[in-house]
């Protein structure tokens, strides 16, 4: 079921995909003279619930796929912390705790080379 899902994500996330998506709305439209409409209806409302998941099965990939890149980056280097590599799987409050670190010690940093700058 899983591969089914992501053909359909990569599929729907490709410009044959969306004109796909077009016809078939084209196609809804012009059934809706001859009675149809609450089938109609019916068939777009879970269309877009398909669509919908299908987007955020496709985003899921991508933010993973980002994830690892980065994560590699990480590892790669000498000189940075390996404690952030998977800080994405952990509770939004530590997650948040990380940032407010990062960015503190950004500060520092750049405070300090103003500093050295000024001398």
């Amino acid at each position: 079921m899983n591969q089914f899902l992501f053909q359909m994500a990569d599929f729907l996330s490709r410009p044959p995909g969306f004109y796909f998506v077009i016809v078939a709305m084209i196609v809804s439209t012009a059934l809706v003279p001859f009675g149809l409409t609450n089938v109609i209806t019916y068939a777009l409302s879970v269309a877009a619930i398909v669509i919908t998941s299908v987007v955020l099965i496709q985003g899921y990939r991508d933010t993973a796929a980002i994830h690892a890149k980065l994560d590699e980056i990480i590892v790669s280097m000498r000189e940075t912390r390996n404690e952030v590599v998977g800080l994405e799987h952990e509770q939004p409050e530590r997650i948040a705790a990380a940032v407010e670190r990062l960015e503190a010690e950004a500060e520092n940093q750049a405070k300090a080379g103003t500093s050295r700058l000024d001398r």
